[in-house]
């Protein structure tokens, strides 16, 4: 039994003019379900509609790759690069919002750490650095990541260019309501923000000022392709799949600098993920990644991902910076959130098998 006061949970927000019904949102998470040439399928429509009609206000995609050349990483990762994967997502888009959801689609470009691409057999990053760690296996991974080539002007080009051609076409042709550009988690964004995995000493290395360089600008980007009124955001983090313990070296410099510019650009949300969101971001005792997030872009609406899936720590969150809270095990194990939440019903224990051997969404997964 819930004996807290879950009203805020359930107060509705407005972002770019779009009304939320309620501060809970589906966050991303990478189920490789889609065909192998990168469409959605109808299982996808199934598992995302279940979201939506268990009563979150907001539901994000799993990452969609944005070109046909170094962006995906995964098999059976779902794309957004030509007409017939934007149109086989539209009835995934018309699932979520028949239950009043907003649907954000998550555009990503995995960059060093892909490791399944059907158009190349090679990988791009910033520098020529392997990335630590290992390749996933419920994603079909093996063995270690491969030596990326360090990404000549002309590809960093054609990478903004992929995020803004594809955010057009989930809007346009999708018709999604919302982007996020995921900045995060080691992808190739986050790998040029990255100090130890950026070594360039030209204008998209060196000061963390030019190591956001290529998250600006792939915002600018998208912003100009889809134009005002589209909420566009972007997802922060420290962490990454293959360094989950990462923290950025100037601490809170760091972090005026990654939100006060994303800020300056107009940055209608910021997604900040960390393992346990409610916790200091850097010192004992200090202030967590979604305060400074709040801090330093008070403007936007600051989505807050990471064990978020206890109802007092999610009612706490929202009180320390947060304007939404995002969801990824506990939606997994309960679809319905929102709904147990508002009728004060205990919530199922998340089963990691579900995402076992391979991640891809199950038919027992379905029948919740």
């Amino acid at each position: 039994m819930i004996n807290i006061d879950t009203s805020t949970l359930f107060a509705p927000i407005v972002i770019n003019g779009h009304p939320v019904k309620n501060r809970l949102s589906v966050a991303p998470m990478t189920r490789i379900t889609a065909t192998e040439d990168g469409r959605a399928t109808e299982t996808m429509t199934r598992y995302y509609e279940r979201f939506a009609r268990g009563g979150f206000g907001a539901v994000t995609t799993e990452g969609i790759y944005t070109d046909q050349a170094f962006s995906q990483g995964y098999i059976h990762q779902p794309g957004m690069t030509d007409e017939a994967q934007a149109s086989a997502w539209k009835p995934v888009v018309n699932g979520i919002k028949a239950h009043g959801a907003l649907a954000i689609a998550q555009l990503m470009h995995a960059g060093a750490i892909s490791q399944g691409n059907r158009f190349r057999d090679t990988t791009v990053g910033p520098s020529p650095i392997q990335p630590k760690g290992e390749q996933m296996t419920f994603y079909h991974g093996r063995d270690r990541y491969v030596l990326p080539s360090t990404m000549t002007e002309e590809q960093i080009a054609d990478a903004i260019a992929g995020f803004a051609g594809s955010a057009a076409r989930a809007i346009e042709v999708a018709g999604f309501d919302a982007i996020e550009i995921h900045g995060a988690n080691g992808y190739l964004l986050d790998q040029f923000l990255t100090d130890y995995a950026n070594t360039r000493m030209d204008r998209w290395g060196g000061a963390t000022e030019n190591r956001m360089r290529l998250i600006l600008e792939t915002f600018k980007a998208v912003r100009a392709e889809v134009g005002a009124n589209v909420p566009v955001g972007v997802r922060i983090s420290q962490g990454k799949v293959n360094d989950y313990h990462h923290k950025w070296a100037g601490a809170e410099s760091d972090a005026e600098i990654v939100f006060g510019s994303l800020a300056d650009a107009g940055a209608d949300f910021i997604h900040v993920t960390e393992f346990e969101a409610y916790k200091p971001a850097f010192a004992e005792g200090g202030p967590s990644l979604m305060r400074l997030a709040k801090r330093y872009a008070p403007k936007a609406a600051i989505f807050a991902n990471g064990s978020l899936h206890n109802v007092e720590q999610a009612v706490a969150a929202l009180n320390d910076g947060a304007d939404v809270i995002t969801i990824a095990r506990g939606a997994l194990a309960n679809p319905d959130l929102p709904k147990r939440w508002s009728n004060n019903i205990a919530l199922e224990e998340f089963d990691p098998t579900i995402l076992g051997p391979i991640a891809n969404i199950k038919e027992t997964e379905l029948a919740m």
